[in-house]
């Protein structure tokens, strides 16, 4: 992996080369210092005294500069502002329009200066922690307290870009004002919200987002959905971004992660009792259920890999196996079959395409809504989830067309293959393949436009990640005097071995962390069926219920910690107090000596349930910024990581059910709760050895 000091060297806006922080300099002290302490000629105090001293230098030059630039962006505004208000008496279209793109060159500037202040506060981030780790001493929280509310902080403008606000502003400001607004009167203070409907505002916004790393609902569910990005991408140009972009062409990907969802969750109040009428007993409802996700670990691989060619046919290909797989399941029944019930599963599992939905709003979404396509596709699955156990509920008849037999357990099949076969003709009407020829094109483009690429390609990605870091400091070249070239360190993964081998110990343990949540949950949806019939008798429309909401809790309980949570704690501390509340909710489920009751099993199965969705969505979050920028693209990228661990999850979750199932129904809750107990207290351990200061 390539150095960071290497990186910034190349990636600086050469002109401003010498107001950088020296990231160099600092390393090589930092390691003169540990020699000087070794060998006793230098005290611990000195030290501290003297790279803060160093720091505050840094800092100083960095602060000193970016005034200077904000002055003359603040002088070419002045000046630009006596020409706009000229033009207001006398209004000439051709002078509108150069004045427009004189306003966007300083918006371009702008946006120069935001990445000139992203790279010096990454560099100043990775050599605090640098010090911390290589003198065992949390240098970082004394020099940032000490500093950053000193009312002649420094630091607060690089941290916060004090100032660079009003600059913005008026950028903003200006743009909007000159853009044809068909009679309105209303300014970006009257309406926060109206679209500025310009590229270069789109750029800063996006800029000052990430300077100020403001977590909200959107970005919040947008990383659930862990569609992952370059860690400093070269972005293809936003014109062919455009070109690749077809609105309906998505629509149809969010609509087949809905109708997956839906497919994967319909038959779960209904498959004890499809099983028991083909003579199995009710707890091979988990083999019918993870037959499915059996089945989407191999499709998930070649899924991946058919995505880079073509989107279309994935779709389609899709779209046909899981009408032939439903269709197979609901015939089941007239032929009396248990094997055709299962394969009719496993097509529905060969049929899950989730993994091009993904690569699509990764590859061919503008980055400027590609946040909002990633929260869609994270809703689209709630929904999905919550739609399929509730359609169970309502398709209660019996009846027959000719020998084919509609029931409440063959209609589920019956009704997702009707839907996906309309969805095959919308599909086929509908979607436009995006060209792949702007891939083959990029680099004579990158060449002709090196600075902007390099100016934008650092805008992408937060800046201030206060619970995480990416890990090439732990493995840095540079410490044992070699380096990786840079091809090499940008290359995706070629096979799963060599994706694993990029995984760093802190992406393990979240990958054992959302390993946990997808076994702890697939035990609660899959078995409810079986378990609430034997200890309460509810009935398929009751489980349904119980289950629909569940998945509708999944959406309120992302904007609460999106919107709010996230934003008053660490992501880590959320993470380790989500694992300790599912372990709660684990705990009260078990049935022990007291008679199980109804308000037990709903309240200990929401708080396992609810606590899951939490955690998921944070750890996700951390993930998505810890995982290697070589897990971005490439058919083993980091979502396909992500998806098998999970799938392998909710496999191994369905066969302890139908293996619990040989002990009797009575002892099913407690055998098939307890690897789920065990997997939660590994990972809150892991998790305290891998972050052990959370607190």
């Amino acid at each position: 992996m390539v150095a960071f000091g290497k990186r910034l060297k190349e990636r600086q806006i050469q002109e401003w080369q010498e107001y950088y922080i020296n990231y160099k300099l600092m390393k090589k002290k930092v390691k003169q210092y540990a020699h000087q302490i070794e060998v006793g000629t230098l005290e611990r105090r000195q030290v501290l005294k003297d790279f803060s001293r160093m720091l505050d230098n840094q800092i100083e030059k960095i602060v000193l500069f970016l005034l200077d630039q904000q002055g003359l962006q603040a002088s070419k505004l002045t000046k630009l502002r006596e020409q706009h208000d000229a033009l207001e008496a006398h209004p000439q279209i051709s002078k509108i329009t150069e004045l427009r793109e004189a306003y966007r060159g300083v918006g371009h500037d702008l946006l120069k200066l935001l990445y000139f202040v992203e790279m010096n506060a990454i560099g100043l981030r990775k050599i605090l922690k640098k010090f911390d780790k290589r003198f065992r001493y949390r240098f970082t929280d004394y020099y940032v307290k000490t500093r950053a509310n000193h009312p002649y902080s420094q630091l607060q403008q690089v941290f916060k870009h004090v100032g660079l606000g009003a600059v913005v502003g008026a950028v903003s400001r200006n743009l909007h004002e000159l853009q044809d607004r068909q009679g309105s009167y209303l300014s970006i203070y009257d309406s926060p919200s109206l679209p500025l409907q310009d590229p270069v505002v789109d750029s800063i916004k996006a800029a000052v987002d990430r300077l100020t790393h403001s977590t909200n609902f959107l970005n919040f569910m947008a990383q659930h959905a862990l569609i992952m990005q370059e860690e400093l991408p070269a972005p293809v140009e936003e014109r062919i971004d455009e070109e690749k972009y077809h609105f309906m062409s998505l629509l149809l990907n969010l609509a087949n992660t809905f109708l997956y969802m839906v497919n994967t969750y319909i038959i779960v109040p209904t498959a004890d009792n499809y099983s028991m009428s083909l003579g199995a007993a009710a707890t091979v409802c988990g083999i019918v259920i993870g037959a499915m996700a059996v089945a989407q670990v191999f499709s998930s691989v070649y899924f991946s890999a058919w995505s880079n060619r073509s989107y279309f046919r994935p779709l389609i290909f899709s779209s046909i196996v899981l009408f032939v797989g439903n269709a197979m399941y609901a015939m089941a029944y007239d032929l009396n079959s248990l094997t055709v019930l299962l394969l009719g599963r496993l097509f529905c599992g060969f049929g899950s395409a989730r993994a091009v939905n993904r690569r699509y709003i990764s590859d061919c979404v503008p980055l400027k809504i590609r946040m909002q396509a990633s929260a869609g596709f994270v809703s689209a699955s709630a929904l999905g989830m919550a739609c399929g156990p509730a359609l169970a509920g309502i398709l209660q008849t019996d009846f027959k067309i000719y020998k084919l037999t509609f029931n409440a357990v063959t209609l589920p099949g019956w009704v997702m293959a009707v839907a996906w076969l309309v969805y095959l003709v919308w599909l086929w009407f509908s979607f436009k393949e995006p060209s792949r020829d702007f891939e083959e094109n990029n680099s004579s483009h990158a060449s002709e436009k090196a600075e902007k690429s390099e100016l934008e390609k650092g805008l992408k990605q937060p800046l201030l990640i206060t619970s995480e870091e990416k890990k090439e400091d732990d493995e840095d070249p540079e410490a044992d005097g070699s380096e990786e070239a840079p091809e090499e360190s940008r290359r995706p993964a070629t096979s799963m071995v060599s994706a694993y081998r990029l995984l760093t110990p802190s992406v393990k343990v979240q990958l054992l962390i959302y390993f946990m949540l997808k076994y702890a949950m697939e035990i609660l949806l899959s078995e409810s069926s079986v378990v609430t019939t034997y200890y309460f008798g509810w009935s398929t429309g009751t489980v349904a219920i119980f289950l629909a909401c569940l998945g509708l809790t999944v959406l309120p309980v992302n904007i609460v910690v999106g919107s709010y949570i996230s934003n008053m704690f660490e992501d880590r501390q959320i993470l380790l107090a989500s694992e300790i509340v599912v372990f709660v909710g684990i705990l009260l489920s078990f049935h022990v000596i007291v008679p199980y009751s109804v308000p037990q099993y709903v309240c200990s199965g929401l708080i396992m349930f609810v606590s899951a969705e939490v955690l998921e969505g944070v750890n996700l979050s951390l993930l998505s910024r810890v995982m290697s920028s070589r897990l971005s693209r490439g058919t083993y990228n980091g979502g396909l990581l992500s998806t098998e661990a999970g799938t392998i999850a909710r496999v191994i979750a369905d066969a302890t059910i139908t293996i619990a199932g040989f002990f009797g129904q009575s002892q099913l809750l407690n055998i098939t709760l307890l690897p789920s107990l065990v997997i939660c207290v590994v990972s809150i351990v892991a998790t305290c050895c891998t972050y052990n200061s959370l607190f």
